[in-house]
């Protein structure tokens, strides 16, 4: 499966759901486009204005047969929040994983397809966060439920009848650096921050302890991935390529780190649709500004 589907492949793949009667379908069975099981479709949206609630976008329209996946709760172990030692997002053990996605009926051998309204910039959370548990049949939903809504294509607001599974989490090395390994190692590595430029620089910061970043980290913002359309998407593969390998990731596999670990992963996709890779300090900012007795630099330096 490849990391990145389109809305029209994923429209195949679920059929027509227009043709849908009684409520929504079963998500553990029935064929799509190509006559294999449709793949376990997963509304991941978040928003840090807490008058906002993922939850409640989903069910006000979803792509049919979407389940939700909560970014605090399902996707981020307890604990977290700002300010906190652990950072807003830390990364959830092996036991939450396998329980929350197969609660979610993902299991062996099961395609899923993650999607946002921010440009996939918090669906890559989902699809880093499978493939580092030893799960690679995931992909992001490029342009997201914005595209698939551009398109006319419809929505629904019916619970999805989903068939528990059994999920294996056992976490993959390579894939996470925890803080001490980070506190180690940065001096020694190419870090690349996701951040957008003006929090990197510490010219703003209005969520996390201290502004700034950490000292030797090149800035990758996240938006960079993308186009300038209407509904932005991912830019090709060669695109990103020459962005990345202008930052270094070509010569050494660079450690990825954002606010609280969730945009990050957007610069981890993009590297592995360049055909490169990365490495994910989960607690990012968040973690790192809340230690006081670790440095932070500003600036472009």
């Amino acid at each position: 499966m490849h990391a990145l589907v389109d809305t029209a492949w994923l429209a195949r793949e679920i059929g027509d759901p227009q043709q849908e009667t009684g409520g929504e379908q079963a998500t553990s069975g029935g064929s799509g486009g190509c006559g294999a099981a449709p793949p376990r479709i997963v509304d991941v949206r978040y928003y840090l204005d807490p008058a906002r609630q993922g939850r409640d976008a989903w069910r006000a329209g979803h792509i049919p047969g979407a389940v939700f996946l909560d970014m605090d709760r399902d996707l981020s172990a307890p604990g977290g929040g700002r300010g906190f030692p652990t950072g807003r997002h830390p990364w959830p053990g092996e036991e939450q994983v396998a329980r929350v996605m197969g609660a979610a009926g993902i299991g062996p051998g099961v395609r899923v397809v993650a999607y946002d309204d921010a440009s996939g910039s918090t669906a890559a959370r989902l699809w880093y966060l499978l493939r580092a548990n030893g799960h690679d049949e995931v992909a992001v939903l490029d342009g997201g439920i914005a595209r698939w809504q551009a398109e006319g294509r419809p929505l629904s607001t019916g619970e999805p009848r989903v068939e528990p599974a059994a999920f294996v989490s056992r976490l993959r090395s390579g894939f996470v650096v925890s803080k001490a390994e980070m506190i180690r190692d940065y001096t020694q590595r190419l870090v690349l921050d996701a951040r957008v430029a003006p929090r990197y620089r510490g010219e703003s910061e209005p969520i996390d302890p201290r502004a700034g970043h950490l000292p030797g980290a090149l800035n990758a913002p996240w938006p960079a991935n993308l186009t300038a359309d209407a509904v932005p998407v991912f830019r090709s593969p060669a695109e990103l390529h020459r962005r990345y390998q202008a930052l270094g990731a070509a010569r050494e596999t660079p450690i990825v780190y954002c606010g609280s670990g969730v945009t990050a992963c957007h610069d981890l996709l993009a590297l592995y649709l360049a055909g490169l890779r990365g490495t994910l300090y989960a607690g990012s900012w968040s973690e790192w500004s809340s230690d006081p007795d670790l440095p932070a630099a500003t600036g472009d330096g």
